[in-house]
């Protein structure tokens, strides 16, 4: 028992290192996010849960348009079951922070850049079979170059994680869009 106790505060311990933002200062290129999604974006993604395996699969096209420093963002979800989604996001950048709110989203989310990183946090409301559920989502993109963003997302219930998402964001893509 005194090994499994060990084995458990240390895996806790760990967990708490993770990284942060300021790990990615002086990475290039520099994530922009009002410039990346300033048009059409078109990314693919998978849903895992807490099994690592893969329940759902998606396209969601992206329209983005900026005005100074309000932006708006229209997502339409595609899933491989057949729904078919929409949010839109409507952000205020101050410097490296972002807010943020949506419809099916608790309150605001907050987001920070550094270097080619982008960090956005916030309390999504889900429905499953009838029923609303909140879960805490960890955002991390990451700008592979100009046209492309890879997408980690923690997702948890009660701070334990239920289902990891992962995207890829592609801007030369929109042309065709999730269309097959």
């Amino acid at each position: 028992m005194g090994i499994n106790l060990l084995a458990i505060a240390s895996g806790v311990l760990l967990s708490a290192c993770g990284h942060q933002i300021q790990d990615y200062d002086n990475s290039q290129p520099k994530f922009e996010l009002d410039r990346y999604f300033d048009g059409e974006v078109t990314a693919w993604g998978l849903v895992q849960d807490y099994t690592d395996k893969v329940t759902r699969r998606f396209c969601v096209e992206i329209d983005g348009s900026w005005e100074g420093n309000n932006g708006t963002l229209v997502e339409t979800f595609y899933f491989d079951d057949g729904e078919k989604s929409y949010r839109t996001w409507h952000l205020t950048k101050t410097g490296d922070n972002y807010q943020g709110t949506a419809e099916d989203v608790t309150g605001s989310a907050t987001g920070l850049t550094q270097g080619f990183a982008f960090q956005w946090q916030y309390n999504l409301q889900l429905e499953i079979d009838g029923k609303a559920y909140e879960f805490f989502l960890d955002d991390w993109m990451y700008q592979v170059d100009q046209s492309r963003v890879f997408n980690r997302t923690s997702m948890k219930k009660f701070g334990i994680e239920v289902a990891e998402l992962t995207l890829f964001f592609d801007k030369q893509q929109p042309i065709r869009g999730c269309q097959p």
